[in-house]
This record gives structure tokens, sequence and C-alpha cells, in this order.
């Protein structure tokens, strides 16, 4: 008596000993029109097998896909489709680039570097002003997630080495917000939320 552990590893076990004795036998048939016929009794077998897959694109050049697979590239037929090649079946995919920006101070993270450039190289005027402020209590709001002693004069420093010398409030009499108002705002919301 033969155990399945004595026979040949399956290409593909999802379709079972059953399909796989089916391919090996299509592949001994020496006709190439009774071949072809045997293949597609094959794929509509394989095809009732996962019937939840039909509404998958390309379902059937799936199929002869895994056909191929278990015949081990040798079933000699002409393919309906384009078959993958055993070459590119076991190649590694390629890299995924990541991206990996230098980041000066890592707590203010890149999207607030990204937005100090913005404002760098925005006009002199009001809104440059404005933007900077917003930038600064920014700043200031991620530097507190990492340390509760926080300084306005580092913050000027720090945004001045990050906007490259272009932006300097070192000497400025610049007010940035309390630390208890940049917290405020989440119990006031709390608040607001029980009462309705």
């Amino acid at each position: 008596m033969n155990y399945n552990t004595q026979l040949k590893k399956l290409a593909l076990p999802e379709y079972g000993r059953n399909i796989q004795n089916m391919v090996d036998f299509c592949l001994t048939i020496p006709g190439k029109d009774e071949r072809k016929r045997c293949a597609n009794s094959i794929i509509n077998i394989m095809g009732n097998l996962f019937p939840h897959l039909r509404d998958v694109n390309d379902f059937k050049h799936i199929l002869w896909d895994h056909l191929a697979i278990m015949a081990d590239f040798k079933l000699d037929i002409d393919y309906p489709y384009d078959i993958i090649k055993k070459e590119n079946l076991y190649s590694k995919p390629g890299k995924v680039p990541y991206s990996r920006p230098t980041m000066h101070f890592k707590h203010y993270g890149k999207t607030l570097e990204k937005l100090i450039g913005i404002a760098s190289d925005y006009p002199e005027g009001k809104e440059r002003d404005q933007l900077i402020w917003l930038v600064l209590n920014h700043m200031k709001k991620t530097y507190i997630q990492w340390n509760k002693d926080v300084d306005d004069a580092k913050l000027f420093v720090d945004l001045y080495e990050l906007s490259n010398r272009k932006i300097d409030k070192r000497d400025s009499d610049m007010k940035l917000a309390d630390m208890k108002d940049l917290n405020q705002r989440k119990p006031q919301q709390q608040r607001n939320n029980k009462k309705k």
C-alpha cells in the first residue's frame, strides 16, 4: 500500500492528489489534440473546486498557470493564454523603495520640516509672520510630547537651523501660546461632548 507521504510532493497542494494524478496522466497521452482535451477537462474540474474565485479577474488564466506548474512546465499543448515562465516562478520580488529622509530633529517630524521649508520661501509680510507663528506653536506642541520642559528660545534656535538660517526669530519678542493653552482644547472638547 502506498501512502501519500511516500508519493512525490504536490506542486500545488490546494488542488489535492487526485488532480495531480490527472495532470500526470495528461502528460502521458501521446496525441497533442487528446492532451489538449484532457487539459480542458482538468481546468473545468479545477474551476469547480473553487467556484467562489470565478469573480476574480483572469480566473481562467490563473488556472492555466496552475496547470502548467503542476505539470512542471512539461505539458506540450497550445495554451490559450501566455503562461508564467518557470524562471519567473521563483524569482524574488523587487525591493520596495522606502523614503528615509534625513531629519535634523526627529521629534518635530518630516511634515513639520517641510512646512518650515515652505514658510522660509514665503514672501515677506503679515501672512508669513502668521505662518511662522503657527509653525512655532506646532513645534511647541510636538516638543511637549517628548519633553515637558520647553523653552521658547530653544524653539527659535531650532527654527533658525531648520530653515537654513532664512527665518531668524531668535531676538524677536514673539509670544507663543502657553502650554496650558495648547493642551486646553482637548478637555474643553470633552466637556462639550458630555453636554450633548
